[in-house]
């Protein structure tokens, strides 16, 4: 018997749950899917019914794996990625499936923003509008789905539903706020000016609380369908992206955490909101420091999408008990050199983010003969995410040297992405033993019920070192002379992608 604490990831691709001691010592994590909907190229929606269901199974398999009764779990916070609003009706019912932040719909409603209000934008919100944010998609579902939008009596984002459907009390936390591009950085409040943008009242927004404040408690009703004890208190918990970086100890200024999930990011860390060129920047979950950060839309999600389009046999393999698909792809790659013998793969599957801000970039592989097996193309798929996300990279450091990054995410399981990365960026890459964000809000769930005295004692107790990858010299060398040719390919075929809605 035991007291436990439970941290809750709804995902970009699933949801993963996952459970601590009030010691910080692991018990148990479970996973589930789901999937997400593409109904136009550049359209990227999901189903709110999933979520919850999904948390359910997640915590399930969580407890049959670690043998604890759900009834144990003390406490809970929940997480979700950015950007993704919900949107209900007066009697609380969700109106339509949740456009995603790798959604590039919005991006006439983005270039008009810049075009008009980017000073004003910039200024409050330290950021530049792209399709990926919640007020320009507001603004096409007001001028696309006029019947939907004058239904809209509340707004949140996906971790909020999910604690609504536990607590039934609605409220945001200020870092999931900043993800809309409507919230004022310098007076952390709604922007009433950005608001006013979409037509809507400010009352359809919800309350900000902290990070660690009780969001509310886990109803009966709640109770019944989770097996969670109801009455346990629900922390308001923060995005992915922070929590992310606070289970491998990312805490102060100065530190690096890169993901590759389902998108890839990097984030740097300062003590200073400021606006800086073409970043997301947003607060920690530690009072004071901010985090600055780019990414690729299309990351382990290219990967996935490669093992699901090309290896359907070997997957059914693997679900009938054979080897892990990514397992044997990544074992096919190490026997091809770096550079894939000139295959380059660039990851635009849904248009990109940084560094072009570029909503109508494609995918593509290039440089491909009859000499190339499957095992080059999987290690250019991996090669081709890592020098985008080399792209974000650039410019970063000036904020400082970084010598160290912290690497985190489902990519990082695969130790031939970790020294791909090593040699592309030519740093020392620092694996933990377990780094995602459900573990970061089981952690803060800690932290927010006094079980742990601060966040340090958190990272002390929790956050465990599993392997340190040095870059190779060699490699290093050979990267460096591919990276300019990476770039240049995008450069030459920026402008025939362009052409593709015209033709």
């Amino acid at each position: 018997m035991g007291t436990y604490l439970l941290g809750v990831d709804i995902g970009t691709s699933g949801c993963k749950a996952t459970v601590i001691d009030t010691n910080g010592r692991f018990i148990a994590d479970g996973y589930t899917e789901y999937p997400s909907y593409h109904p136009h190229f550049g359209w990227v929606e999901q189903k709110s019914t999933d979520w919850l269901n999904a948390m359910i199974l997640s915590l399930k398999r969580a407890a049959e794996k670690g043998k604890f009764s759900t009834k144990d779990i003390i406490g809970l916070a929940v997480d979700a990625s950015a950007h993704n609003t919900v949107l209900l009706d007066r009697n609380g019912a969700v109106i339509r499936d949740t456009i995603m932040w790798q959604d590039q719909r919005a991006y006439q409603e983005a270039a008009f923003l810049k075009e008009r209000y980017l000073d004003l934008i910039k200024s409050t919100t330290f950021s530049s509008p792209s399709a990926t944010w919640s007020l320009p998609q507001l603004m096409w579902v007001r001028d696309n789905e006029p019947e939907v939008y004058s239904k809209i009596e509340r707004i949140m984002f996906i971790d909020d539903y999910v604690r609504y459907q536990l607590t039934g009390a609605i409220s945001t936390t200020h870092i999931q706020a900043q993800g809309s591009l409507m919230f004022d950085n310098r007076k952390m409040v709604w922007s009433e000016d950005l608001v006013k943008l979409t037509g809507l009242p400010m009352t359809v927004l919800p309350e900000i609380r902290k990070t660690t404040d009780i969001s509310g408690y886990v109803t009966a009703k709640a109770a019944a369908l989770t097996g969670l004890k109801e009455g346990i208190p629900v922390v308001m918990g923060a995005s992915d992206t922070s929590l992310e970086s606070y289970s491998v100890g990312g805490l102060k200024p100065g530190d690096c955490v890169l993901k590759m999930a389902t998108a890839g990011g990097i984030n740097v860390f300062r003590n200073i909101g400021a606006p800086f060129l073409d970043t997301f920047i947003y607060s920690h979950v530690v009072d004071g420091v901010w985090y600055y950060g780019r990414g690729t839309v299309s990351a382990a999600q290219a990967l996935r999408w490669y093992r699901d389009t090309f290896c359907q046999k070997e997957l059914a393999e693997e679900i009938a008990g054979g080897q892990n698909t990514y397992q044997l792809l990544d074992k096919e790659a190490e026997g091809v050199p770096p550079g894939a013998d000139g295959l380059f793969f660039h990851p635009y599957m849904s248009g990109e983010r940084a560094p072009y801000w570029d909503p109508k970039l494609r995918a593509s592989f290039t440089g491909f003969s009859s000499m190339h097996r499957r095992g080059h193309f999987n290690r250019a798929l991996l090669e081709g995410v890592t020098f985008s996300l080399r792209q974000c990279f650039e410019g970063m450091e000036e904020f400082g040297r970084i010598d160290q990054i912290s690497f985190v995410g489902g990519g990082s399981k695969s130790p031939l992405w970790r020294s791909i990365l090593a040699d592309v960026f030519d740093r020392k890459i620092v694996k933990y033993k377990r780094d995602d964000s459900s573990l970061g809000a089981a952690m803060l769930t800690g932290v927010a019920l006094g079980v742990f005295g601060s966040h340090q004692e958190a990272v002390e107790k929790t956050a465990v070192i599993d392997s340190i990858t040095e870059p190779n010299p060699e490699n290093v060398e050979k990267y460096s002379k591919l990276f300019p040719l990476y770039v240049e390919i995008h450069d030459d075929l920026e402008k025939t992608y362009h052409k593709y809605e015209d033709a």
